[in-house]
């Protein structure tokens, strides 16, 4: 529980010495806890509220005798002068504190809270259950996109380390993560060295992840219900021992709490329906691009290298607005070597609409390209050099979200709202996603297949030996020699050298 103990003290309009010393003994009484703490001035206005490792020795430091941190800060000192009463709210770790205390932020809209920090920079976690595997990121400015945003935590740090202790938790991906899709259907969640802090959890399908989404949503919620419930059972006890004042001052903040929920529920974690709205947005496409019906099969191409190296392609399909996944298709460009998007993206929507057109198979009703007029041309050189009729093509471009023709039709640019432009940027989004996630997978795999090179007397069996029983090479790193040396082809000699060039990059 969030809430375990309240406590209050007001303090009567005094002179400054007087008052002052009262606050120091208020503080002194405060527990050695994690919490947050109200600052009130004489009308009982909250004027700032502020967390706290330890509540005894923050919020003594502002009426400590030097008060040279006072002074330091005029607004601070400003603010201490105001104070004229303090209640506080015990927390089990500075977490839970950090999270409250962006409720009540919110809540309250104290004058010195937003004189201090600038609420434009304050920190928001953003969830789109859109997603198959939402994911937990972090971003400064709330948008209308559908997705869910809870705070603003005003702590950067603590707000970090608290995602990350979440991700242990509740086992959620955060935004670094790049899930792969398995054979039976599920998912691996992390492919690197995080793969363990889920106490083998890392494999989940997405009826399971959404549960751990549920979870971690109600956490950030403040699990609000549970302080209410315990509130109004302190109230009623209170009252019972005829404590009206402490009951009263319950009831309030009950009040407060029930509004900071009503506003949380604006976000309710409904997950969205596939189908939900998307034969509309179809309609709305076609309209928007005077196709002859609305696109029923949509495939959208692009491009992923690293300066020149590594460079590949995806394609994925959307069907009836939603994703096809075992449609999509990746390509590794063979044609060149460097950076030229154009001559790539010619390359792989050739190769597509070749290998479709021999086997008979029919034509998407839209082709999408990641890029502008360049890439556009690209692809639509690549039908004309197979003398086949293209279907309906656009590219979207990133920069200003604009859609590009490849005839003489101007450039279209919709409004950000339009559901039309909001179903190709999934549908770039996704393509792109895909593309950079092959990407990745060529790297990491050529990273470890370089570092395995360097060390002498491995093969290309025994290296696949080695890959298929570890996985990665973090695996590999952290097993045994005796380990090693259980894998085929890899004798207890080889084994302990391989262990020293895995821990000290030399070998013996």
């Amino acid at each position: 529980m969030f809430l375990q103990k309240l406590r209050y003290a007001r303090i009567l309009v005094l002179p400054m010495e007087n008052r002052i010393n009262d606050m120091r003994k208020v503080a002194r009484g405060l527990p050695q806890k994690s919490g947050v703490y109200l600052m009130k001035d004489r009308l009982g206005h909250v004027i700032y509220v502020g967390k706290a490792k330890n509540l005894r020795k923050r919020v003594g430091s502002y009426f400590q005798g030097s008060r040279k941190f006072i002074w330091a800060q005029p607004k601070i000192g400003a603010m201490v002068d105001m104070v004229r009463e303090i209640s506080h709210v015990e927390t089990k770790n500075e977490t839970e504190a950090l999270l409250l205390e962006g409720k009540l932020i919110k809540e309250y809209k104290p004058r010195y809270n937003t004189d201090f920090t600038d609420d434009k920079q304050f920190l928001l976690v953003r969830v789109d259950l859109q997603n198959d595997l939402p994911k937990f990121r972090l971003c400064r400015n709330k948008k209308e996109d559908g997705a869910h945003y809870y705070g603003p935590f005003a702590q950067a740090g603590m707000l970090r380390s608290t995602l990350a202790e979440m991700r242990k938790k509740f086992g959620i991906l955060l935004s670094d993560a790049k899930p792969v899709k398995l054979e039976d259907g599920r998912y691996r969640l992390y492919d690197d060295a995080r793969a363990e802090i889920f106490a083998g959890h890392n494999q989940t399908s997405v009826e399971e992840y959404r549960e751990r989404v549920e979870e971690a949503c109600s956490f950030l919620e403040g699990r609000a219900k549970s302080w209410l419930a315990e509130l109004r059972e302190q109230m009623i006890k209170r009252a019972e021992a005829m404590d009206f004042e402490k009951a009263a001052e319950l009831r309030d903040l009950a009040d407060a709490l029930t509004k900071t929920i009503g506003r949380t529920r604006r976000f309710t974690r409904n997950w969205p329906r596939a189908e939900e709205n998307e034969q509309t947005n179809l309609v709305r496409l076609a309209e928007k691009l005077h196709l002859s019906g609305p696109p029923t099969s949509i495939e959208c191409f692009d491009v992923s290298h690293v300066s020149g190296t590594f460079v590949v392609a995806s394609m994925v399909r959307f069907r009836s607005g939603k994703p096809d996944k075992r449609a999509y298709r990746r390509f590794k460009v063979r044609a060149f070597e460097g950076n030229d998007d154009f001559r790539a993206m010619q390359e792989v929507v050739g190769r597509r609409y070749s290998r479709l057109h021999e086997n008979g198979e029919s034509f998407p009703e839209l082709v999408v390209v990641d890029g502008g007029a360049g890439q556009v041309s690209a692809a639509l050189k690549a039908f004309l050099v197979l003398d086949l009729e293209p279907p309906p093509l656009i590219g979207l471009a990133k920069r200003e979200e604009t859609i590009v023709f490849p005839d003489e039709r101007r450039e279209l640019k919709l409004d950000p709202r339009d559901p039309a432009l909001r179903l190709l940027q999934r549908v770039r989004d996704e393509a792109h996603r895909f593309a950079n996630q092959f990407n990745a997978d060529l790297r990491s795999k050529k990273i470890r297949e370089s570092i395995l090179d360097d060390f002498p007397g491995l093969g290309k069996v025994r290296r696949a030996a080695l890959r298929e029983n570890f996985g990665s090479l973090e695996r590999m790193r952290k097993a045994s020699a005796e380990e090693l040396a259980e894998v085929d082809g890899i004798g207890p000699k080889l084994a302990a050298k391989l262990h020293h060039f895995l821990e000290t990059g030399k070998s013996s």
